[in-house]
């Protein structure tokens, strides 16, 4: 499997540092943050380092589902064009499914989203804290 490159430009390190700084309201539609909060990384659950690990090696991945296109159908995370975004499951303890917890990743640098809920809400992962 492919893991799409992450690349940094310093359009993208501009949209994300104002998304930050100053909130999606001044950023054209195109590029807004829908309702994405924010996560340290030190909060994230155990599994999710795994699975963080597993992206940046590039596999094994323990789904088959790991690493497809994620289409954000549901518009939570900013509009990109397809392909863009990739999914990830983190494991949850217990569950005899996939359970409910994501990893997406964008195309920048560290541009990794954390969902628990199974995309209803997404978490911009800060790889600084």
């Amino acid at each position: 499997m492919r893991i799409p490159p992450r690349i940094t430009t310093l359009g993208g390190i501009a949209t994300l540092a104002a998304t930050l700084l100053l909130g999606p309201a001044v950023l054209p539609a195109s590029a807004s943050v829908q309702s994405t909060g924010s996560i340290c990384y030190s909060e994230l659950p155990s599994q999710a380092y795994d699975t963080l690990r597993l992206i940046d090696n590039g596999g094994p991945f323990p789904y088959s589902q790991d690493g497809v296109v994620f289409s954000n159908r549901e518009h939570v995370l900013p509009s990109e064009p397809s392909g863009y975004y990739h999914e990830y499951t983190v494991k949850t303890p217990g569950s005899p499914t996939r359970g409910a917890r994501r990893i997406v990743t964008g195309q920048q640098a560290d541009e990794d989203y954390y969902t628990s809920d199974h995309y209803a809400t997404f978490d911009l992962i800060d790889h600084g804290c």
